[in-house]
């Protein structure tokens, strides 16, 4: 099964599966590239998967479903184009492959990511989750209508799952991202590491994603509340609450602002 990262308009990405005859796409906010790479790939587009309702993930899907692919995706009468609703616990089956479906509200109410696991070959299959907006690398979404504590709680269901997990988010943001880190943890030597690494990357035309839990988890403040340097720090930016949670809200206040 091939994985790739369609670039849109200027750091979304809409990630697409193949299996070599048919694709499924995530998010695809503007139909052109995913039509583009169908045709260069000789492809069948057989499906499409929705985050949430935000425009620069839904916009291209009228043009490409005509009726026919099925969309899966949240309750929202923002995207009536919609033709399975699904939510927390739900499969989606596509390919000989089923995603869980987890809620990971918090950027917005109806925000959902699409965890795939094979179990009968771990080994040889790596995980994946499309997270959308929710994690980024090194980062993670703005509260629009969302609350911070669904937020919290998202990122941290979505941190527990295995090490190797592709993070597949839906927007190229992790050199911009790595900054905020830098400044939370400056002697961390996984940030300064993941920042040349990025930069090189993208140097080349290539993309940084996809990331892993892993990698999140040494590099990402979001994901890192509890750790003694990152409490330091929150607490002389002037946040005396030790709790996750608190710790969590403080630096995605924090970030909204750097």
């Amino acid at each position: 099964m091939n994985l790739t990262a369609l670039p849109a308009f200027t750091d979304n990405y809409i990630w697409m599966l193949d299996d070599g005859q048919q694709a499924l796409v995530v998010d695809p906010g503007d139909a052109a590239p995913v039509r583009d790479a169908l045709q260069r790939m000789g492809l069948t587009l057989t499906a499409i998967l929705l985050t949430h309702r935000h425009a620069d993930h839904v916009g291209g899907i009228s043009s490409l479903q005509n009726g026919r692919i099925p969309v899966y995706g949240p309750l929202s009468t923002a995207i009536p184009q919609v033709t399975h609703v699904v939510s927390d616990g739900d499969h989606v089956r596509w390919a000989n492959r089923v995603f869980q479906v987890l809620a990971t509200p918090g950027h917005t109410d109806e925000h959902l990511s699409y965890f795939w696991q094979d179990q009968t070959n771990p080994v040889n299959e790596v995980p994946l989750i499309f997270v959308g907006d929710t994690l980024f690398s090194a980062g993670c979404g703005r509260v629009f209508d969302g609350r911070i504590d669904q937020l919290y709680n998202s990122l941290m269901r979505i941190s527990a799952l295995p090490d190797a997990t592709r993070v597949c988010a839906a927007h190229e943001y992790t050199t911009g991202n790595l900054r905020f880190p830098q400044t939370v943890e400056p002697l961390n030597p996984e940030v300064a590491q993941a920042l040349q690494r990025c930069i090189a990357l993208r140097e080349e035309g290539r993309p940084t994603l996809p990331s892993s839990i892993a990698r999140e988890r040494l590099i990402n403040p979001f994901l890192r509340c509890t750790q003694p340097n990152v409490l330091a720090s929150v607490h002389a930016h002037g946040c005396e609450d030790t709790r996750p949670e608190a710790v969590f809200e403080a630096l995605r206040t924090w970030k909204n602002n750097f």
